[in-house]
């Protein structure tokens, strides 16, 4: 019979600093035991998600769909994008949650239960486009930094929630008022307590318009953990980012709002065009705010065979950040040529919108179906890949797809 072998205490030590916490019998575990707490839980059940999603990093966590399985026009929850940048709360106590409005340009701080939001202000629901700025990161040459996220970094769902604005004029803003900023419950990954994962905002523009939620409800239940559970902001149209999760404050600044992964080059690109791979300097880099024109085939999915003769339904979904999107178009000849899909108008401003398009081939043989949107101030997406940044954000290039004709 072999003689148990336990865990040395350098190695104890060690894991006690990743847990975070002494492991108090820890001496008696066995020398290849694997603590719970270190073990990989199931993303898929954890977050409720469907299998064909794609997991990017789990420290933190970060999962993207695939093209065809956003085809649905309200987004379900198990195909939303995951993208956070600490640790999920571990604790949420509902009865006792607050959201503070305070800063410099506050005429006086005020703090708010959920249950107050939720009676003292009017509810508003909005179907919301967010996509992440890193959305299509993986096709930048040289490569950038992050999360290799392909096409699959954007939703649109139903949000209900109280204006945002209607909360700061309760509270009552200064004159000098130029910025929000978010403050929230996830705990950064060192456990740091005094450190945020990351506090962003938006101009007082962005902040006074209809569509920026506090919100409390997604698809009409309550906002799964993973998406800000129980209250978040919603500011559609902007980076993902902006829509900051586990909402706890809101700062309202008298400058630019300068929290964490708001300064250097996050979120940021080249204020003026750059040469792949060159360095660029932080005070030359500009915050990101509405998001370009772009669009997602959802139907069929890429490598579709299909017999001779037969035309092929495609449809998808197309946005513009704070603009509409004006006219959808798709080619068969690798942007040669270009013929019109049918496109929807928007449910209100700031969602995506569907085309859809009935596609001939003249013979068989191997095709891609390419599609491009064109904005209401007349950008259309670049075929292939746009100007480089550092960060690789903000790839609206054309989608495309493979099909056979057979």
């Amino acid at each position: 019979m072999q003689r148990r072998k336990f865990i040395g205490r350098a190695a104890l030590a060690s894991l006690a600093g990743i847990i975070g916490a002494d492991i108090v019998y820890g001496s008696k575990m066995a020398e290849k035991y694997v603590p719970l707490a270190l073990q990989d839980p199931d993303p898929f059940k954890l977050f409720n998600k469907d299998k064909e999603m794609v997991v990017l990093n789990d420290k933190p966590w970060n999962m993207e769909a695939q093209a065809h399985l956003l085809d649905d026009k309200v987004t379900p929850n198990k195909y939303i994008f995951v993208r956070n940048n600490g640790l999920i709360p571990e604790a949420i106590d509902v009865k006792n949650w607050t959201l503070t409005i305070d800063g410099e340009s506050v005429k006086q701080k005020k703090t708010y239960t959920l249950e107050e939001l939720k009676s003292k202000f009017k509810h508003h629901t909005y179907q919301l486009t967010l996509e992440c700025g890193g959305n299509g990161r993986s096709e930048f040459d040289p490569p950038a930094k992050g999360n290799q996220w392909t096409v699959g970094a954007v939703y649109c769902a139903s949000w209900t929630g109280v204006r945002l604005r209607d909360v700061l004029e309760d509270v009552g803003i200064k004159d000098d008022a130029v910025y929000f900023g978010y403050h929230a419950a996830d705990i950064h990954l060192s456990r740091d307590p005094g450190k945020e994962p990351i506090s962003r905002g938006a101009p007082m523009a962005k902040a006074m318009q209809d569509e920026t939620l506090l919100a409390f409800k997604m698809n009409g239940e309550d906002i799964p953990l993973a998406h800000g559970y129980p209250l978040r902001v919603i500011a559609g149209g902007w980076p993902a980012s902006v829509s900051g999760k586990w909402l706890q404050r809101i700062s309202i600044r008298n400058i630019v709002h300068d929290g964490t992964k708001m300064t250097g080059t996050a979120y940021r690109v080249p204020c003026k065009p750059v040469a792949p791979g060159e360095k660029v300097a932080d005070e030359d880099m500009c915050i990101i705010e509405s998001m370009p024109v772009k669009s997602l085939i959802t139907y069929p999915k890429s490598g579709a065979t299909i017999p001779e003769g037969k035309k092929l339904t495609v449809r998808g979904h197309a946005w513009a950040g704070e603009l509409e999107v004006a006219k959808m178009e798709y080619s068969i000849d690798f942007g040669s040529t270009w013929k019109q899909c049918k496109l929807e108008k928007p449910a209100n401003r700031l969602a995506w919108q569907h085309f859809s398009a009935q596609v001939e081939f003249p013979q068989q043989g191997y095709y891609e179906v390419w599609a491009r949107a064109t904005d209401s101030n007349g950008f259309s997406q670049p075929m292939l890949l746009p100007g480089w940044n550092p960060k690789g954000y903000l790839n609206n290039a054309c989608h495309r797809i493979a099909v056979k004709v057979a």
